[in-house]
């Protein structure tokens, strides 16, 4: 009896533990949104490079520890809502379009909306089967992973002028407030469209490496490492701005297809509409 009393405990502490760690993307959410009402928009940047680091966590442990449930598919969701889609729409109004009056208010909604939606879709996708390989246009942790790099770089700039050249011409580019504004605008609306459009996005569950042997792979790795230590918020800022780019750019040389989802909105068993 006992036995069986400290698997029940196991179990349990098992399937919190995702949802622990999910809470966790949850939190520098909200440190997020606190770092940038204050105006402090180094920590209001890296809370959501955090958050992003939490919310991959969470998938991994729940899969290792067998522990996936609906319930943390859903919480994970809403977390992420708050995460990616209202911490960085915030983050780009106070960093570049609260001057930019109603257009900077409604770009960073759009961006919002869009990433709820993006969300939702998922959501439903996963509930019958269809969430599995390649992502249904821009995953909403990439998006906000533009908006959270490109600010770190210029912070990253304002606190440690660059010596070289182009770096110096890039930094005087970004520390230009009429060039962050429209940087903001264009792009911001340009990520809420990548988020609800039909184009797939490719997901590291798709990558193939079992052809690379081991030590080749972890030289490969210590070389890229090494590489981004150099200039994290820059390289940072190209990885996700180039992911980004991935989507489109593979539909238009016809390397990938537009995906149908309009089985989302079929109505279930009872006759209530999926949302």
């Amino acid at each position: 009896m006992k036995t069986l009393g400290a698997k029940r405990k196991l179990g349990g502490a098992i399937y919190i533990l995702p949802n622990l760690i999910t809470t966790g993307n949850l939190f520098f959410g909200f440190f997020s949104i606190v770092k940038g009402l204050q105006g402090n928009f180094l920590w209001a940047s890296g809370a959501i490079l955090l958050a992003a680091i939490f919310d991959v966590l969470d998938g991994r442990v729940a899969r290792i520890t067998n522990s996936t449930s609906e319930f943390g598919v859903q919480y994970d969701s809403l977390c992420d809502l708050i995460s990616f889609g209202a911490a960085p729409a915030l983050l780009m109004y106070k960093a570049g379009l609260s001057e930019a009056g109603r257009l900077g208010w409604i770009v960073c909604f759009m961006f919002l909306a869009c990433g709820a939606l993006r969300l939702a879709r998922f959501n439903v996708q996963s509930s019958i089967g269809k969430a599995s390989g390649d992502f249904t246009g821009l995953p909403i942790p990439m998006a906000a992973g533009v908006v959270a790099c490109f600010v770190a770089l210029w912070m990253e700039f304002e606190t440690k002028p660059s010596d070289f050249l182009v770096l110096f011409w890039i930094e005087s580019l970004i520390q230009n407030s009429v060039f962050r504004q429209w940087f903001f605008a264009i792009t911001g609306l340009l990520l809420a469209m990548a988020m609800v459009t039909n184009i797939p996005y490719r997901s590291h569950k798709t990558l193939n490496i079992r052809g690379i042997k081991p030590f080749r792979l972890l030289v490969l790795a210590v070389a890229m490492v090494a590489l981004i230590a150099t200039q994290p918020e820059m390289f940072g800022f190209l990885i996700f701005f180039g992911y980004a780019l991935s989507g489109p750019l593979e539909w238009i040389f016809g390397w990938t297809k537009i995906v149908d989802d309009d089985d989302i909105f079929e109505q279930d068993e009872q006759g209530s509409i999926e949302p």
